[in-house]
């Protein structure tokens, strides 16, 4: 079973991940923010490192479906390829901070890798405005983040909610963060674990 975590930038997939991790038993893949050696430089200049930043996550997203399919483990993941593919190099484009060169490479190397990987069997989108967003992302205190543009988060979340609507490779469950705080709320937790396990019955 191969479930993935989806949502913006401060939406909780991290947290979200570790404690369905955590309540299931099963592997947590996670998105490796820390290690990212992109990271600074984008949010610095994101014109300059946009194209070199997707590759990243590219690369490190495929290797991560490949490796969780081998593995044969029941897995929970923290973000995945599609999002970078259909979210943020696009955005990135529609901004200008991504040339149409570049992004046109980009996106043929992704219809490439998507033929040889499988969708996840259940995505859970965390759905959250962007005060939601802007409120978690102060909180976690990361420097990289301090300099990220609210009209950023806004783009990315109608983005978001565009794929979200459109998704049909597997199925999506949504969960609207304004109203679940399951990272503070045992009860709102629940209340996911129950729908998720409804999902997973219904696979089968």
């Amino acid at each position: 079973m191969h479930i993935a975590i989806a949502g913006n930038i401060g939406s909780g997939k991290t947290t979200l991940t570790t404690l369905l991790a955590k309540h299931y038993g099963w592997q947590a893949h996670f998105e490796d923010a820390d290690d990212n050696p992109y990271l600074n430089d984008f949010y610095e200049d994101m014109q300059r490192w946009s194209f070199n930043l997707q590759i990243y996550f590219l690369n490190s997203r495929f290797a991560q479906m490949l490796d969780i399919r081998r593995s044969g483990r029941n897995v929970i993941q923290d973000r995945t390829i599609f999002e970078d593919a259909h979210i943020f190099a696009p955005n990135l484009h529609a901004m200008g901070l991504m040339t149409t060169r570049d992004f046109e490479n980009y996106f043929s190397l992704f219809r490439l890798m998507e033929q040889l990987i499988q969708a996840p069997d259940l995505i859970i989108y965390l759905r959250a405005s962007v005060p939601t967003l802007v409120s978690q992302i102060q909180k976690r205190g990361r420097d990289y983040e301090n300099s990220i543009r609210i009209d950023y988060l806004k783009r990315l979340n109608e983005r978001y909610e565009a794929w979200a609507s459109t998704y049909e490779m597997g199925k999506i469950m949504i969960v609207d963060v304004d109203e679940n705080k399951f990272h503070d709320n045992p009860e709102h937790l629940g209340e996911i674990i129950n729908k998720i396990n409804a999902e997973i019955n219904g696979l089968f």
